[in-house]
């Protein structure tokens, strides 16, 4: 019978990468340098950090080809028919000055909403209509009330401040009472006066062009739409949790099936970092989606059981969200390295609390070599929609530096626009820590997609491994799901 940590091993390097990345940028895509911008950005500047990581500087050929694919890229993304319509927002944003004034208003709309009707509840709430003790209170609270709910339903601000100042007129309305005042308040209210101007705002025929550009680009936040987008990923994330869940179950049978002690592998799933350990919780993976542990002592029959861990899953719908995952997850592991060696943690899970050993939250390793043994995204996206060599986060910023917009701006009035302002933001790129995250995307990129396979390979190589005769690891060769010998 075959070790099972041997076993571990072998399946872990044996599953299919379908996402895989070629290990040298640089010759991976060079005769479609011209074809996508994009892709020769991201070949470009992972030149750039292979120099850089060596000690050198960038070779001086670089900066030319950068500048033209970048130019070629802001040309892309500003076509009028096929283009970025969230890029062609924020330069129609830099252009126009009410344009900024409603993407500044609308960036804190809606806490000044929830504001604003805490406010009016405060005020008018129905049960405070109810112990009003006269008819002309009870109706002017009733007013209000019902201005809040007509101004939140169909955006009209400007009816509750005018319900507001109306009400202050009421003859009845004693001076210097609460309710008085508390009107007073909410007329003033620099919330209010924003929502209004907000309103005021989206008439303009540029603002209704920046918010057409938006609602192409994909549903505004708080809108119904968004909403049911948002409820939609969940579904879809909880789905690749659930089969990155069933695949785990069956390595811990298949496991547990290799050795004498049947009970010595458990798969637990949303296990939650508890606050005892020390370090830095904060932007950190506090959550893991699921995880296979290994009972410490396994021939022992301890009521609580202690256990180790021996591998993280993280489940994720594409290989973009994943790349957005990685920094946080080497936080988490960063997090868990920091547990005590000797000491015993309680993490709460959904199949209930487990007793985990600081020593193997210590060993989840950090290099490539570690984490190619310890941690797995699991994802069932299609590897050819993963082509992808810039990711989206670096693509925006680079987009979005102030030349890149400047240079988008003169295209936007037809003139000639001079790529060597872009070359300021080569400067940065090479030398703003600020842009670390952009100049190491590709290498990031390479990383999450060697830690990241398909459920479907996971099963067929555990599956593949239960009818090898023991023993007979086919080595560091790379097979697909049904060409793996026995």
């Amino acid at each position: 019978m075959s070790s099972p940590a041997l076993l571990l091993e072998q399946i872990l390097r044996d599953v299919p990468r379908r996402y895989r990345l070629p290990q040298e940028a640089a010759a991976s895509a060079l005769p479609r340098l011209h074809a996508n911008p994009a892709t020769a950005l991201a070949l470009v500047i992972e030149q750039a950090r292979e120099a850089m990581a060596h000690g050198g500087a960038p070779d001086a050929a670089l900066k030319p080809r950068f500048v033209e694919s970048l130019a070629a890229m802001i040309t892309e993304a500003m076509h009028a028919d096929s283009g970025d319509r969230a890029f062609q927002a924020m330069v129609l944003r830099h252009r126009a000055t009410q344009v900024r004034e409603f993407a500044s208003l609308s960036a804190q709309a809606d806490q000044d909403r929830r504001q604003i009707h805490a406010a009016v509840n405060a005020i008018a709430h129905p049960a405070k209509q109810q112990r009003a003790l006269e008819a002309w209170q009870r109706e002017a609270l009733a007013r209000l009330h019902s201005s809040a709910s007509v101004a939140h339903d169909e955006a009209h601000y400007a009816g509750l401040h005018e319900t507001a100042r109306n009400l202050l007129d009421l003859p009845e309305l004693a001076k210097g009472s609460d309710f008085e005042r508390a009107l007073e308040d909410l007329r003033d209210s620099p919330g209010l006066a924003r929502l209004c101007r907000l309103e005021a705002l989206a008439p303009d025929p540029l603002v209704q062009q920046y918010i057409s550009m938006l609602d192409a680009y994909g549903p505004r936040p708080g809108t119904p739409a968004a909403v049911a987008q948002g409820r939609a990923s969940q579904r879809r994330g909880a789905a690749v949790e659930a089969l990155a869940l069933q695949a785990l179950e069956a390595l811990a049978q298949r496991l547990n099936a290799a050795q004498e002690h049947s009970h010595a592998y458990r798969v637990v799933s949303s296990m939650r970092v508890p606050a005892s350990i020390p370090g830095t919780h904060e932007r950190a993976k506090t959550e893991w989606d699921v995880v296979l542990l290994e009972r410490l002592h396994a021939k022992t029959f301890d009521i609580v059981p202690v256990w180790n861990v021996r591998l993280l899953v993280e489940a994720k719908a594409s290989v973009e969200s994943a790349t957005t995952d990685l920094p946080r997850l080497m936080r988490g592991l960063r997090l868990l390295a920091h547990a005590e060696e000797n000491a015993v943690y309680a993490f709460e899970t959904q199949q209930g609390p487990v007793r985990l050993h600081g020593a193997s939250l210590r060993a989840q390793g950090i290099d490539e070599s570690g984490l190619s043994k310890t941690v797995l995204y699991c994802c069932d996206a299609p590897a050819e929609g993963a082509s992808r060599m810039l990711n989206a986060a670096s693509r925006m910023q680079l987009l979005s530096a102030p030349a890149s917009i400047e240079y988008a701006s003169a295209q936007w009035d037809g003139q000639h626009a001079d790529p060597e302002i872009l070359g300021a933001v080569w400067q940065q790129l090479t030398q703003s820590p600020r842009w670390h995250a952009v100049l190491n995307q590709y290498s990031m990129l390479r990383l999450v997609r060697e830690l990241m396979v398909h459920p479907d390979d996971l099963m067929a190589t555990i599956r593949d491994a239960s009818e090898c005769a023991p023993g007979s690891a086919p080595g560091s060769q790379q097979y697909t799901a049904n060409e793996r010998p026995c």
